[in-house]
């Protein structure tokens, strides 16, 4: 007994099933105009996969390239050969077609995991393309820049000093507080070795000189890099994902003057005096050990630390933190102009611009440490 499941009118055809066959009838034009929404609903009508599947053509009045690919999908859909019933002469064509390629997509060799030689070519093209616009970025950036220091008018003024507010003024408490926690650490456990020989002064030597001139710039550039860096990275990428950027550029504005500027400048402004904040407050959790545990006052904890640090390492810390500043917010802006696609692109941007930022920040440290070792 015949027993419909799906028929519609566009597109127009009719499913029986009888036991274990399966018959599809197509009627009237199976071309352009009905293709799409014929693969949609033979989509949607769900035939059987063990089914032997018959399509009877016998009430097509035209078809095409098109049609053929209804044909196609319907072969697709059978587990066993498809046969094609009440052919017009018209048509042979049509569905030779169709059988010839579905024996071609059959016979088609299995996908077959990369090999790592592969992996490694992907990730080479992957690194030279990043590599590519990165340099493209740079650029982009010194143009603006210059651009804006001829007419300082275009430098948008209020956006760069909520940025400088949300780097800066909202990040002191917790650079404070880690910067606190790591003098106090750090003289700590200096104090159990000095202490054997005496040397419990040397305590402020070795607090001072160490986050003034490596710890300090580090910890603060990956604070600001976890918070600031990321939000870029998120906020320029949401931008992208609504659309915005396309539209502020459609407007003709300088996406990178509008975006990125105020954001560096801001990090670079701010990112030196969140360094000396924490040097400061490392130091003073240095002194609280100092005081408290290894008798020392006050004023003799101050005058070593200020009789170790120099000028100069002062001025190389706040140097090396301008260059961490520019690494941190370009990569941010950087990672966010390439998101592509929705909230799970913004997210792997936000990871790619910490990760990365970090990297950088590692790596022009140590170079840094080669200039300072042999520069003097």
């Amino acid at each position: 007994m015949s027993q419909p499941v799906f028929s519609s009118v566009p597109p127009d055809f009719h499913v029986a099933v009888h036991g274990r066959t399966v018959r599809v009838t197509l009627r009237g034009p199976v071309d352009k105009s009905t293709g799409s929404a014929l693969i949609e609903a033979l989509s949607r009508a769900d035939l059987p996969k063990n089914a032997s599947l018959h399509v009877d053509l016998q009430k097509v009045s035209r078809m095409d390239d098109f049609g053929t690919l209804v044909l196609l999908h319907l072969a697709r859909q059978s587990s066993s050969p498809i046969r094609f019933e009440h052919v017009p002469p018209d048509l042979t064509r049509f569905v030779d077609m169709a059988r010839t390629m579905g024996k071609a997509s059959s016979s088609r060799p299995p996908c077959r995991p990369a090999c790592w030689l592969e992996r490694l070519g992907d990730t080479t093209l992957n690194m030279l393309h990043d590599s590519r616009n990165m340099l493209i970025f740079v650029g982009d950036v010194l143009l603006s820049l210059i651009s804006v220091l001829r007419s300082p008018s275009r430098l948008r003024g209020d956006d760069t000093l909520i940025h400088m507010q949300r780097v800066g003024a909202d990040a002191l408490p917790i650079v404070a507080l880690i910067s606190f926690l790591l003098g106090l650490i750090m003289a700590f456990m200096s104090a159990v070795q000095l202490e054997q020989f005496g040397a419990n002064i040397y305590v402020a030597s070795l607090v001072s000189l160490s986050m003034v001139r490596e710890l300090g710039p580090i910890m603060t550039a990956i604070i600001v890099a976890g918070r600031s860096g990321s939000a870029f990275a998120a906020e320029i990428g949401s931008m992208r994902v609504a659309e915005e950027i396309d539209a502020l550029t459609t407007m003709g504005f300088d996406i990178t003057a509008f975006l990125v500027l105020p954001r560096l400048l801001a990090t670079l402004v701010v990112q030196p005096l969140l360094t000396l904040f924490s040097d400061f407050f490392a130091i003073a959790g240095g002194l609280v050990v100092g005081v408290t545990l290894l008798d020392l006052t006050t004023h003799g904890y101050m005058v070593q630390t200020i009789n170790t640090i120099s000028m100069s390492d002062v001025l190389w810390s706040v140097l090396k933190t301008m260059l961490f500043a520019l690494l941190i917010a370009g990569t941010g802006c950087f990672r966010g102009f390439q998101v592509r696609g929705g909230a799970d692109s913004v997210g792997r941007a936000t990871t790619s611009s910490v990760v990365t930022s970090i990297f950088l920040i590692i790596l022009a440290d140590s170079i840094l440490a080669v200039i300072q070792r042999y520069w003097g």
